[in-house]
């Protein structure tokens, strides 16, 4: 605690402080009689000793507090103390209804409103503004012709000249009871404000990401260590500039709306000093007026690439596949079984067939048997087939530099197997089975001991009954098939995936911000068609866009309808054909017209649109036209 002293006029005073002391322990340093003349001086002297606040009363209250900066309690006399002083005044008098002149300054007296009707008497106040118009206060209420006036030394003083009676403005006990308690309460706010601007001062100073303190005009009145460190200049070239002159990028309506309303945040990226920084700008608002504006610039971090975590088991894996069992989103029962299901392939060395719905964890389902299997010290190769004609698949796959002699001791994953071209499907069917690679003219190259995985997205029995894929082939790759259940079908997997993509973005970005209950049901009970790759980019958009700390169902479901606003319409299409036939995207009428116009030969309608069967067979599938 501080150090409190008493400073006063009379002994007397003194005498009460001893008496309220021995009742109760109150922290005071020092207790002395000034004299009034003395007072600035000795209120000097009590600041250099220690003194933190200063109890007073009357004129010496009001020069301590003109004179220093210290905080001031000022003796108040109660009603109770007013009420005696009232009742000797009237035995003094000894005349019905005397007129009293109180003479001091306001805040060193009670409510006195209904003094007159109570006591039968007429109170006239004489209230000084200032210390040096106490006098004249009281030599008016001279002039005024009151019987007596109650007030300090200097009123009492100048009474005695006029030959007027007069009673000293004595207190009780009381009155120095709630100054030393006051006192003892100031001292205390004190003590919390301190220990507050402490703390927040180590925060500043200890926060790993740059702070500024603005005013209410956008002023820059603090900045920590880092911020100095982030714009490579010291707190003294910052100090008092505008806060848009030392960050341009503030300078706009967002931002003028956090000063002049208090809107709850602004957040945005800028660059500085060559460096990529996220900046929150919040307002500081108390009784609904704001205040100033903290803001927070957080340096971007560089991403570190799983393989750099990983240095030192390198050896233990094939170049490209990183990913662990462990490493799969698996609190769902149905994925768990697939991932039981992958690992028992993982001991096999025939090819496996992983499907799944865009945005599933294929490829990295594929790095896991990779690497629990016997050919995770050779390298894992992964390309895709899709969109290329006969030749640039060769190249792709079975070129001298291809993919399978890349491969050659580890796995190769062939993503979207089903554009194969049938010369191609009959070279994987020849490198899986016989551990050949063939060339363009036929020539085989034994001795590609090469693990093959594959994925599609289109069902190769349907290709299968359409001639599009050789037999043997097909069987030799769905012996060891596996899916992976969309994200949808997963909702511990889902509700996982959410929770702790929104707390990464938060933390990458500093940023703090909490869902309702409401927002995470509208995102658990959404289809997620584009599943991982869908929750992961929504979760960014609505973090980075975020507009306030709370983020409840209508934030998110906005959001959702901006994003993903023909979502609806697709469930539609799938659940009613007249809708579907009104509703079809115009590629869709095109394909469909084609067919009925060719009479349904798909060979002849791919060759008239211009598109491979395989394409074709796609797209009849997503607008259902099988």
């Amino acid at each position: 605690m501080g150090k409190i002293a008493l400073l006063v006029s009379r002994e007397e005073m003194i005498y009460q402080a001893h008496n309220i002391l021995q009742e109760k322990k109150h922290e005071i340093g020092e207790m002395r009689v000034i004299k009034t003349e003395d007072t600035v001086s000795e209120a000097r002297q009590s600041i250099a000793n220690g003194a933190s606040i200063i109890i007073a009363r009357g004129l010496q209250a009001s020069l301590i507090k003109q004179y220093t900066d210290i905080p001031v309690v000022e003796i108040v006399i109660t009603a109770q103390e007013m009420a005696l002083l009232v009742s000797k005044a009237k035995q003094i008098i000894k005349k019905d209804n005397p007129v009293l002149g109180v003479v001091g300054f306001k805040n060193m007296f009670c409510d006195m409103s209904y003094f007159d009707l109570i006591y039968g008497i007429e109170m006239r106040t004489y209230f000084a503004e200032k210390g040096d118009l106490l006098e004249d206060m009281a030599r008016q209420a001279v002039r005024d012709g009151v019987d007596l006036i109650i007030g300090g030394d200097t009123a009492v003083g100048i009474a005695g000249e006029a030959g007027i009676p007069s009673l000293f403005l004595s207190n009780t006990e009381d009155s120095m009871r709630n100054a030393l308690s006051m006192a003892e309460s100031v001292d205390y706010a004190m003590g919390v404000e301190k220990r507050s601007a402490a703390q927040i001062e180590t925060l500043l100073d200890y926060s790993f990401n740059g702070v500024a303190r603005l005013d209410a005009c956008g002023i820059i009145v603090d900045i920590n260590a880092t911020m100095e460190d982030i714009l490579e200049k010291k707190k003294e070239e910052i100090l008092l500039k505008a806060a848009g002159e030392v960050f341009p990028e503030l300078l706009g309506e967002s931002f003028n709306q956090v000063l002049e309303y208090g809107k709850e945040s602004y957040s945005l990226f800028m660059e500085i000093n060559r460096t990529s920084v996220f900046a929150i700008v919040a307002p500081v608002v108390i009784e609904k007026k704001v205040e100033g504006a903290i803001l927070t610039c957080h340096r971007m971090k560089r991403k570190q690439h799983k393989g750099q975590e990983l240095k030192g088991k390198s050896s233990l894996r094939g170049a490209g596949a990183l990913g662990e069992f462990g490493d799969l989103l698996q609190e769902s029962k149905s994925m768990q079984d697939c991932v039981r299901l992958a690992k028992l392939y993982a001991l096999s060395e025939k090819p496996v067939f992983i499907t799944g719905e865009p945005g599933t964890e294929k490829q990295l389902l594929a790095q896991c048997i990779h690497n629990a299997g016997l050919h995770k010290d050779g390298p894992f190769v992964n390309v895709s087939c899709d969109g290329l004609g006969e030749e640039a698949q060769y190249d792709l796959l079975f070129g001298d530099k291809g993919a399978a002699a890349q491969a050659k001791g580890g796995s190769l994953l062939i993503e979207d197997v089903h554009a194969l071209t049938k010369a191609n499907q009959y070279r994987l069917y020849q490198l899986i089975r016989h551990k050949h690679r063939m060339g363009r003219e036929g020539q085989r190259y034994p001795g590609e001991e090469v693990r093959v995985m594959v994925t599609s997205t289109v069902s190769l029995t349907g290709l299968l009954k359409e001639g599009e894929f050789r037999k043997e082939l097909c069987y030799l790759l769905e012996g060891l098939s596996v899916t992976i259940p969309p994200l949808k079908d997963r909702k511990e997997d889902l509700e996982f995936k959410i929770r702790e993509t929104i707390r990464d973005c938060c933390e990458h970005y500093s940023r703090f911000h909490v869902l309702t209950k409401g927002a995470y049901q509208v995102l658990l009970h959404y289809p997620w068609k584009g599943n991982l790759i869908q929750v992961e980019n929504f979760c960014e958009r609505l973090i980075l866009t975020a507009e306030k700390r709370s983020l409840d169902e209508a934030a998110v479901e906005n959001l959702l309808a901006r994003l993903y606003p023909d979502e609806k319409e697709k469930e539609s299409e799938s659940t009613s054909t007249e809708k579907e036939e009104n509703s079809f995207p115009m590629e869709a009428v095109k394909i469909k017209e084609t067919l009925f116009m060719l009479g349904g030969n798909r060979e002849k309608t791919a060759k008239e649109l211009g598109i491979s069967k395989a394409t074709l067979w796609r797209k009849m599938k997503k607008y259902h036209l099988e």
